[in-house]
């Protein structure tokens, strides 16, 4: 082993996680964190099954896509893990003293319900102007629909589409309180050394859809998808999700206040140091992350101009989702426990290490998301066909996402990637340097929309926030240079191309190996050729897993050297 991968061994077995747990590995945290995501993905991922067997591309779920652009980029941008409330807290509070904490937690809860409470009135009052800001191309007029040669069917889908959007929207805007509520709540249970829970709670939003969804098959049986029924299957989505919100925050309601780290006391102790100090980084953090889900909505908003909206957001939506899946449990185990340790490193005699741990974070995210993206790309359509294709969800539907799904899948590597650079910016105390890179992307967002849409449609869209995320990456990578006086970027480089050459070889390998077993797929009746198709995926995935990882064992990276004696260590025991 080289010197260097002997520092770097110890090093990664050195880290803690917070003060308080002074012994808690980055191993260790990740396990937790990545257990608990990977349970959440699970129920994530059978409710979107339900959702697109029930709904398929069909008006209901479309537009659902767009009335939830708004609580969503709430609950995801505040109620997050890994999001501004969550990282603003974790980054002061885990340097405090926990007999000071629950008299801030509080303070800070008292400011931000308050505020997103207003939010909310005004979200159920501006109901329909803001979703014809989010969704324009609903709104179009029928005579103006009918010259561009859209045809009649189309144009009454597009109707009960708005109409459905805008009473859903209504429904979930209480969604917007219990967004800063969950975040907060994340922020302290995390700064606790509490990670189970706010890694598992998620489920718990799922569960109340499936339920939904479930109530609704009892009530109309095979007739969820009839005209008649989509305003009544519209609303159960809507419902169903607020009561998940509802949850998630009161499930980790009792252990905040037991941990105690504060909870839903009123507290108007707005001049506090460490109040002021979390919300000075809460703020600008909360816009820069902001300015990431706008181009959510911007992309939306394009998407709405496509002729059959719904079923080109509903695509979206289903692909977005089997991406994901694996990014949220690799960002949460990558993340989580990496950004108390960046915290820790931001006086300049410790930048070496920094530099280090910022290295540790690329290439963990390249080591995951790059075999990952590859194989994707590779089986997009077997993918979606296994996850997805079944009662109302058709072929069709399965070729829409797949394609969407690919779009998705290159851009995992910078999706990531961008977000590990964020927390340094985060740790450093520079929530302005972000934001301002990300009111920049906002503009080539809609730039890059405008010009793929009309060429590639839904994938279109899906590409042009990929590029967005390149150029995001690549000008944090640039600032964090001079910032910390230079960085081996060159080293990096390289190795992130090799991998990245490692990941199209096996991506090439899995899509081979998974062409010649499908031949014998039109053998099979339709339960066993479901079994012979998951099968082949499988077997097409692991072998260009197996390829990357001897490709990348090869190379001999630190990183990963490290983690496979740790994991050895751990084993051995």
């Amino acid at each position: 082993m080289s010197s260097n991968e002997e520092e770097i061994d110890m090093e990664m077995q050195e880290l803690q996680s917070t003060a308080k747990s002074a012994k808690r590995s980055l191993l260790n945290i990740a396990t937790i964190v990545a257990i608990a995501t990977l349970l959440s993905k699970i129920f994530g991922l059978l409710r979107q099954v339900a959702i697109a067997a029930a709904f398929g591309n069909g008006t209901a779920y479309g537009a659902y896509n767009f009335a939830y652009v708004i609580p969503g980029f709430l609950l995801i941008l505040l109620g997050g893990i890994n999001g501004p409330f969550h990282s603003a807290i974790v980054s002061v509070l885990a340097k405090r003293d926990r007999k000071e904490v629950a008299a801030i937690i509080d303070s800070i809860t008292t400011i931000v319900t308050g505020i997103l409470l207003l939010v909310s009135v005004a979200l159920v009052i501006f109901a329909e102007p803001l979703m014809h800001l989010v969704a324009p191309g609903l709104f179009i007029p029928e005579a103006d629909l009918l010259a561009k040669g859209i045809t009649p069917e189309t144009i009454q889908n597009l109707k009960i589409t708005k109409d459905i959007a805008i009473q859903q929207f209504q429904i979930m805007a209480p969604m917007a309180v219990l967004a800063g509520l969950v975040g907060i709540g994340f922020g302290a249970l995390n700064a606790a050394d509490a990670y189970w829970l706010p890694s598992v709670s998620p489920i718990f939003s799922s569960l109340t859809v499936l339920i939904g969804i479930g109530g609704l098959y009892m009530v109309v049986g095979s007739k969820i998808l009839l005209p008649e029924n989509a305003v009544l299957g519209g609303a159960v989505l809507a419902w169903s999700t607020l009561a998940g919100a509802v949850l998630q925050w009161l499930v980790q309601l009792p252990i905040q206040l037991k941990a105690g780290m504060g909870g839903f006391k009123l507290r108007f102790d707005f001049q506090r140091t460490e109040v002021k100090e979390v919300l000075k980084i809460m703020i600008p953090a909360t816009f820069s992350s902001g300015m990431l889900q706008i181009n959510v909505w911007t992309d939306l908003f394009f998407a709405s101009f496509i002729p059959n909206a719904a079923a080109a957001v509903s695509a979206m939506g289903y692909a977005g989702l089997l991406v994901q899946t694996p990014l949220g449990i690799l960002s949460n185990v990558i993340l989580v426990p990496l950004f108390p340790v960046l915290s820790k490193l931001t006086d300049p005699e410790n930048w070496d290490e920094l530099k280090q741990r910022i290295r540790q974070g690329l290439m963990l995210t390249a080591l995951t998301m790059l075999p990952i993206s590859a194989v994707m790309v590779a089986l997009a359509l077997p993918i979606s066909q296994v996850v997805y294709e079944r009662y109302a969800f058709d072929a069709e539907a399965s070729r829409l996402t797949a394609v969407v799904l690919m779009a998705y899948a290159v851009g995992m590597f910078v999706y990531l990637g961008r977000d590990v650079l964020v927390r340094v910016f985060y740790a450093l105390g520079d929530g302005d340097t972000p934001f301002k890179i990300s009111i920049v992307n906002i503009f080539l967002n809609g730039l890059f929309d405008y010009l793929l849409v009309q060429r590639f449609g839904a994938a279109g869209i899906v590409l042009a926030t990929v590029g967005v995320n390149v150029i995001s990456m690549l000008a944090m990578m640039y600032f964090l240079d001079r910032r910390l006086n230079g960085m081996p970027l060159k080293s990096w480089s390289k190795t992130l191309l090799g991998l990245a050459i490692a990941s199209v070889i096996a991506g090439g390998a899995s899509w081979g190996v998974y062409h010649l077993l499908s031949h014998s797929f039109d053998s099979f009746g339709a339960v066993e050729r479901f079994g012979a198709e998951l099968g082949g995926l499988l077997l097409a995935s692991a072998i260009g897993f197996t390829i990357f990882g001897a490709i990348a064992v090869q190379m001999k990276i630190p990183e990963l050297k490290a983690i496979s004696n740790q994991i050895k260590h751990r084993f051995s025991r």
